[in-house]
């Protein structure tokens, strides 16, 4: 059963509003989620009080920045479960973090011959990266196909075992897809591309804010994610990696902050994290970042999961029963993460969304950055509907009506 949440609510203003005045239902969160008030006050309280630059201060307010930037990280490696808190580097999100692999390690490591795997599902952010590792270094690049006309049945692992050759150097791969609500069993994944020594980034972006995350457990060797969609701010996010890859990569960017020593021919770099974050960091967004993390543990990681979850299901029964609409993803009683995508027969997905927005629904409405799966599935974009904490059941029976109604407008039904 899914966990009672509805106190919860009241802690996100944003939601406490009127959409064409209609109470506003927002199902947009696998974009972006809304910000409770504690990580909002933790971004004034910072600006208002402790504003300074890190690392390099010896003034009061610049150790109380740096002292509350370094306690994001190790609170990061916490909610991860990472050996190190040196394993954390903030970046701004999780397509960053995905970049500084390929650009950090790719060139170093990889040659024509060798073989990048990713996989049909994957978002532009762990695809358009490895595509163009690819053309730089002579690497080609694979991918585990999906299975199924909807995609219901996940990524097809009888054609991974045929792909994971030794010929693999790199297998990234998604933890949660974001158009189909697929939950792909990340440590299986990694375990499996262990055995060929093949090193794995783990794109988080919808898993990291809706379930417990043990980088440990899953194995993996990278694993990104981003923090506005975990309740934090936009514009910060983390990369983990193991302590000793990081330190065996060159820096991505350079300038002030990531460098031990300088002279006018060259430079030493700091060990990891520093050397991956040049120049000022994003401070205020970290420390609230913080601050989300203790929110979303307080409430549990896991019951929140089976919220997200239990509401997903009950999405996809409910919209499976209305004529002309197609629904992606795993099947009726498969384990489905907290979205439902889905297409109308008669109407294009922004139609569906401006029409849905009249009765104050925020849904989202394209091809979710997931172009080429698009086409595969012979679909121009799908409407999707994504769950986070302060959904209910009654936020279902509002689409489901406002739906309905625009299917009925469009001729079908």
């Amino acid at each position: 059963m899914s966990a009672d949440f509805s106190r919860a609510r009241a802690d996100f203003p944003a939601l406490h509003q009127t959409v064409n005045g209609r109470p506003l239902v927002y199902l947009d969160n696998a974009a972006t989620t809304h910000k409770p008030r504690a990580v909002i006050d933790a971004l004034v309280h910072y600006y208002e009080h402790d504003n300074s630059n890190v690392h390099r201060g010896l003034h009061a307010l610049s150790m109380r920045s740096t002292d509350s930037f370094e306690a994001a990280r190790a609170r990061a490696a916490q909610f991860l479960n990472a050996a190190d808190p040196a394993e954390i580097i903030f970046t701004r999100g999780t397509t960053e973090g995905i970049n500084l692999v390929a650009q950090s390690w790719g060139p170093a490591h990889l040659k024509a011959g060798d073989i990048i795997l990713a996989t049909e599902m994957e978002h532009h952010s762990n695809l358009v990266p490895w595509q163009r590792l690819a053309a730089r270094t002579g690497a080609t690049l694979r991918l585990v196909p999906v299975a199924g006309d909807d995609a219901e049945h996940g990524l097809d692992l009888d054609a991974l075992d045929r792909l994971l050759t030794p010929q693999v150097k790199l297998f990234a791969f998604t933890h949660i897809s974001n158009t189909l609500g697929t939950i792909n069993p990340a440590a299986e994944l990694c375990a499996r591309a262990r055995k060929v020594g093949a090193l794995t980034v783990v794109d988080a972006a919808q898993s990291a804010g809706h379930e417990p995350l043990d980088v440990r457990a899953l194995g993996c060797d990278f694993l990104a994610f981003s923090g506005h969609k975990m309740a934090g701010p936009t514009g910060i996010g983390v990369l983990y990696g193991r302590r000793a890859l990081l330190d065996a990569l060159d820096p991505w960017q350079t300038g002030g902050g990531m460098v031990a020593s300088v002279t006018y021919e060259g430079a030493q770099w700091k060990p990891s994290p520093e050397r991956f974050e040049a120049g000022t960091p994003n401070i205020a967004d970290a420390v609230a970042l913080h601050t989300a993390m203790d929110y979303l543990d307080t409430l549990g990681r896991p019951a929140l999961a089976v919220h997200d979850h239990a509401l997903a299901l009950e999405a996809r029964a409910a919209l499976a029963g209305i004529p002309g609409v197609r629904v992606l993803g795993p099947r009726a009683g498969q384990p489905r993460a907290g979205l439902v995508s889905f297409a109308l027969k008669d109407a294009h997905a922004h139609d569906v969304v401006t029409f849905a927005d009249q009765d104050g629904i925020a849904l989202r409405g394209g091809h979710h950055c997931n172009q080429p799966l698009m086409k595969k599935l012979g679909l121009p974009s799908t409407v999707r509907a994504s769950f986070y904490l302060y959904n209910t059941a009654d936020d279902i029976a509002v689409l489901t009506a406002s739906l309905r109604r625009i299917v009925k407008f469009f001729g079908g039904g």
